[in-house]
């Protein structure tokens, strides 16, 4: 009996500890921000990765009597699912009837009128932690429109899988666009919330007014955190093992190897069908929502299966091989030289490659703007590290 009731107390000892311990995501914290919200007009930067508990972010602040005005969707839609790189339309929410206005396209920055009856602007999605993924350009180009008008901008913090990597060339002011906007390594190793501190404290922002930015950031939140991303923050992004990757077969995309967009594990494997890349084989098809024309639809690609792989940060390895392999077979490999330096935010990778450099000896053309980033960012983290 007395063994017993120990045991108990142990659990619930256990529990509270946990419970105490456990991460809270900014979303999460309406306690700290419903009272500013009241008697504001809302309009809300979000997706399916939107979450409070078991609802999407618009239904929960509804619920809580905020009076939201819009939505508005970033690359792959309200819902996520749309293809990377596909027209995202206007539309209206279903269950609210909000109209939803598209970030990607050709209005990638919210128009002054689209903002006209908001006060506070509030950015919630899920992000990876790679300079390429187009969540931070939504949110940088939705930062300066709410400064453009001086209205207030928020940022509802979320983890970073890839926090604790910090790796790849610093992006250069010419080779910036859409993929690329900011002067910071393709791993950065901060959270949306701190970059935008960071984007917002360094004046990347192209306006005459001062952002009034709020970040609800996180408690519990730290470098050591183990956080498994719950929803896919994108169509072919679709579980843990291809975020990992991702940072390392992006390049892929600027050549003719297919990365398994239009299969069942995309960033996940990577081939080509001559030359061959490996014993693997896959067969790209189309996927409604996720890869409409995947690259070498229909032909079989024989590569490189990483499903298993233990990979993380930020690894030539694979795609130096491929490079040579091409070569070697007099095959084109930087089928879009432009997109490539884009995706690298510089044009000395592929330059370095096409010298006949390693692995090991391109990746100490970052070293040092690395380490004056990490000192530069110093000043921005919410969270230890």
């Amino acid at each position: 009996m007395f063994q017993s009731f120990i045991t108990l107390v142990i659990l619930i000892f256990g529990f509270l500890s946990f419970s105490l311990n456990a991460l809270t995501l900014g979303a999460e914290r309406a306690e700290d921000y419903l009272s500013a919200l009241k008697g504001k007009r809302v309009g809300l930067i979000v997706n399916q990765t939107s979450r409070v508990a078991d609802h999407h972010l618009v239904d929960f602040l509804i619920k809580q009597g905020v009076d939201v005005k819009k939505v508005f969707a970033p690359e792959h839609g309200f819902r996520g699912n749309q293809d990377a790189g596909a027209q995202v339309e206007d539309e209206r929410d279903v269950k609210t009837g909000l109209p939803i206005i598209s970030l990607y396209g050709k209005n990638k920055k919210p128009k002054a009128d689209q903002l006209k009856d908001i006060d506070i602007l509030i950015f919630d999605i899920q992000d990876v932690g790679v300079r390429f993924y187009t969540y931070i350009s939504t949110m940088h180009l939705a930062m300066e429109a709410a400064s453009d008008i001086g209205i207030e901008f928020w940022v509802f913090d979320r983890p970073n899988p890839n926090l604790n990597y910090i790796d790849g060339p610093v992006l250069e002011k010419p080779f910036r666009s859409f993929v690329g906007m900011h002067p910071i390594p393709i791993l950065h190793g901060m959270t949306v919330g701190e970059l935008a501190l960071m984007i917002n404290g360094e004046g990347w922002l192209v306006s005459n007014n001062k952002l009034s930015l709020r970040v609800v950031s996180m408690l519990q939140y730290s470098s050591a955190t183990q956080y498994k991303i719950p929803i896919p923050p994108s169509p072919n992004l679709p579980n843990q093992r291809a975020i990992y990757l991702y940072p390392s077969l992006c390049f892929f995309e600027a050549t003719p190897i297919s990365v398994g967009r239009g299969t069942d594990f995309p960033f996940q494997v990577f081939g080509h069908s001559n030359p061959k890349l490996g014993k693997f084989n896959f067969t790209p098809k189309p996927v409604i929502g996720a890869a409409s024309n995947p690259k070498l639809n229909g032909v079989i690609a024989y590569g490189e299966d990483l499903r298993d792989s233990s990979v993380r940060g930020f690894d030539l390895t694979w795609f130096i091989a491929a490079y040579q392999q091409f070569s070697h077979e007099g095959v084109e490999f930087f089928q879009s030289p432009s997109f490539m330096d884009k995706l690298a935010g510089t044009d000395k990778v592929r330059k370095a490659m096409e010298a006949g450099l390693t692995a090991s000896e391109i990746r100490t053309l970052w070293q040092q703007d690395v380490q004056r980033f990490i000192k530069l960012r110093e000043q921005y983290l919410l969270y230890p590290r």
